[in-house]
């Protein structure tokens, strides 16, 4: 009896001392390990199925920012320049406002224009009277022998002017035009330019003549919408050349007495 009271008692302290020392197995399915992680920041975990499971996360992963070393910087290239000539800027082009084309006979067209941003081109081309004079004279080889010539001019008779004024004063900033009759010269395409800023008065005179004239400004500066405003050509007004083209001889007549003049137009 004895002896068994001592095996109970020994019995007894062991149990004591394995629940003091928690050397106790764990209840099945709970086992777990972790591997390679921190509190703020757990890696994978392990599950007791042997499943890998990642943490929560709040950011995306992407593609690190790749930045460029002086290594890696591409080399500046060899090459050539191309020199161009340089393109007219939009403020020296000037428009066609107005075109007319009219028979004068001693009456005036005129139109009025505020001229802010000069120059004013006109541009006129004229299509003359002719005249073709049969001339009786000597004959060059002498002997008292005589023939006839004929000669075609622009008549005296046929002119056009151009009058460009201010429109209250009537002070005349130009005045040019075609016709041997009224001192002019006899350019049948002609340009003329109006470097003044003025309320002007344009006026196209004539006789015996067909004339057309347009006029030309620039948009900038004239007008206060040009880029709204559509027109019927514009463009680069450069060197202004005059043109100079002889009259058109008519047929001749049948030999007629010494300086008889007759006269067609061309």
């Amino acid at each position: 009896m004895k002896n068994n009271l001592h095996i109970v008692g020994a019995s007894i302290l062991i149990i004591l001392i394995l629940a003091v020392t928690g050397c106790i197995t764990p209840p099945k399915g709970t086992s777990g390990t972790t591997s390679g992680g921190s509190y703020y920041n757990p890696g994978p975990t392990v599950n007791g199925n042997g499943e890998t499971t990642s943490p929560q996360g709040y950011l995306t992963q992407v593609t690190p920012f790749q930045t460029s070393t002086p290594e890696e910087s591409p080399s500046p290239g060899t090459g050539y320049h191309t020199f161009v000539s340089p393109t007219p800027v939009p403020t020296d082009l000037s428009c066609l406002i107005s075109l007319t084309t009219q028979y004068y006979a001693y009456n005036t067209t005129a139109f009025e224009f505020n001229l802010k941003n000069p120059p004013m081109y006109i541009n006129y081309t004229v299509v003359p009277f002719n005249i073709t004079q049969n001339l009786y004279v000597e004959s060059p080889s002498g002997g008292g022998n005589y023939e006839t010539i004929t000669q075609s001019i622009y008549s005296p008779d046929s002119w056009f002017e151009v009058t460009v004024m201010n429109k209250t004063s009537g002070t005349i900033y130009l005045q040019d035009g075609f016709g041997t009759g009224k001192g002019y010269p006899i350019y049948l395409n002609r340009t003329l330019k109006v470097l003044n800023t003025d309320d002007m008065l344009i006026q196209f005179t004539g006789n015996n003549i067909t004339a057309t004239a347009g006029v030309w400004v620039k948009p900038i500066g004239n007008f206060d919408d040009p880029e709204n405003m559509t027109f019927a050509e514009c463009k680069y007004w450069g060197e202004i050349r005059n043109q100079i083209i002889p009259a058109t001889m008519t047929t001749t007549p049948t030999w007629t007495p010494v300086n008889q003049v007759t006269g067609s137009g061309s």
